[in-house]
């Protein structure tokens, strides 16, 4: 009896841990995708601590060519050629993935390869400081995970063409137009348009992109920039950008009403920043820094509105280093009724100049509205504040129905704007921190 009863226990027993084992059999918890590359086949329920992993696969270039007309999304384990002009069409969204690498094929003037952005159309192009959006040429030797090449260099431009957005915020064109046709795009292309009336209007976000040996001349006063900005509104997203060995402008910006910050300009063939068109929004913490070899021109080049109409916009300039290494170009140009604020900028050059132009009428009797106006008049719209440089220089390129300079500066001109730009503290902005994740940071170049 007592025997009987110690079996019956014992398989009572018995039967309970090999139920029980069933039971954690069946609850084992881990990743249950077979795709991932720490799948557990004998997890029946997804652990919420552990996630699931997968490894990258890495795939050839993808070659992209003429228009984006439905949204699509380019990823990061591809390398992605831009074969011509590849235009995102109105009502269509191109989204890159952070550590995304796309390369512009070769090409010169009107077959210059570039990502363009038409008026409508949006990017979404978010990196990170580990792992930025790099635009370069089919000529980089940079591989997938890589932050640089090493085959360009800083002086190596002209290797494609750049990246163009168009927008629908207000312009002052020639003639009085609200409308224009972009720079470096053929009129009869159809999508080089860029103007509007919505000052809001959103054509994206970009950060964390580097734009990379670039810049094309299509024709005399005609070219692509590292990154050209058309009548861009104030609801789209620039922040974190270098635009790295261009051969024209790095960032130029017709009219509009978008803001930038975090900025990096580094080794352009011409200007680092320019304005035009009656741009009226703020750029701030930015360096632009050149260097000898690549006949650079203006630090800044500031021109105001060219028509009639969007005339009372104005521009900020905030926290910014301007700066050579070496010998060639000129800190800033303020001409063509330039109007804005430019506060705690610092020019760094053999000489730093700040140049205002002034132009007369009458037989040179008499100034008429340029940028020495705006910065004279009783409520001035050309100010400069706590900005360090050493020279302020007032020239004239105009005359009365004669196409030479030979008007000469009126002294009390020249007297007048010494008194009103004067040199202060600079700014704050330290470009070994802020844009260490760039080409030129990671090459130990700034």
């Amino acid at each position: 009896m007592k025997t009987m009863k110690t079996l019956k226990q014992t398989t009572l027993i018995t039967f309970a841990l090999f139920a029980l084992s069933g039971v954690t059999t069946s609850c084992k918890k881990g990743c249950t995708d077979p795709k991932a590359s720490n799948y557990d086949e004998d997890a029946k329920k997804e652990d919420k601590n552990v996630a699931c992993e997968y490894d990258t696969i890495v795939n050839s270039n993808i070659v992209k060519s003429g228009s984006v007309t439905t949204s699509e999304t380019w990823t990061s384990n591809n390398i992605y050629e831009l074969e011509g002009k590849v235009v995102v069409e109105s009502g269509a969204t191109l989204t890159i993935e952070a550590g995304t690498i796309v390369k512009g094929q070769e090409g010169q003037e009107t077959n210059a390869s570039a990502l363009i952005i038409a008026k409508g159309g949006k990017l979404i192009a978010v990196g990170t400081a580990a792992d930025p959006i790099i635009f370069t040429s089919i000529l980089d030797n940079i591989e997938f995970s890589q932050k640089v090449g090493s085959n360009l260099t800083k002086t190596d431009n002209q290797k494609w063409g750049g990246i163009v957005i168009l927008g629908n915020a207000p312009v002052s064109t020639e003639n009085g137009d609200t409308e224009g046709n972009i720079e470096g795009i053929p009129a009869d292309a159809g999508y080089g348009k860029y103007g509007g009336s919505v000052a809001a209007d959103n054509s994206g976000t970009l950060t964390y992109v580097s734009i990379r040996h670039g810049g094309i001349t299509i024709g005399e006063g005609n070219e692509l920039n590292g990154l050209t900005l058309g009548g861009v509104g104030s609801g789209t997203t620039i922040s974190n950008i270098e635009v790295y060995a261009t051969l024209d402008d790095g960032i130029e910006c017709f009219g509009g009403t978008v803001n930038i910050s975090n900025a990096l300009v580094f080794y352009q063939g011409d200007d680092g920043i320019d304005l035009d068109q009656n741009y009226s929004g703020t750029i701030e913490n930015f360096a632009v820094i050149h260097g000898d070899g690549i006949e650079t021109d203006e630090g800044l080049e500031i021109d105001g509105p060219e028509g009639s109409t969007n005339t009372t916009g104005l521009f900020t300039l905030k926290n910014g280093l301007v700066k050579t290494q070496g010998t060639e170009g000129s800190a800033g140009d303020f001409k063509s009724k330039a109007q804005g604020t430019i506060e705690n900028v610092t020019f760094t050059y053999p000489s730093a100049k700040l140049k205002v132009r002034a132009s007369y009428q009458n037989d040179c009797a008499d100034s008429k509205t340029d940028a020495l106006t705006h910065l004279t008049d009783a409520n001035p719209t050309l100010v400069f504040t706590n900005s360090k440089f050493d020279v302020v220089s007032v020239y004239t390129s105009s005359t009365d129905n004669a196409n030479t300079n030979d008007c000469t500066v009126f002294t009390a001109d020249q007297t007048a704007a010494e008194a009103l730009i004067t040199s202060g503290s600079g700014s704050t902005i330290n470009p070994i921190s802020l844009f260490s994740w760039t080409a030129a940071g990671i090459n130990n170049e700034l």
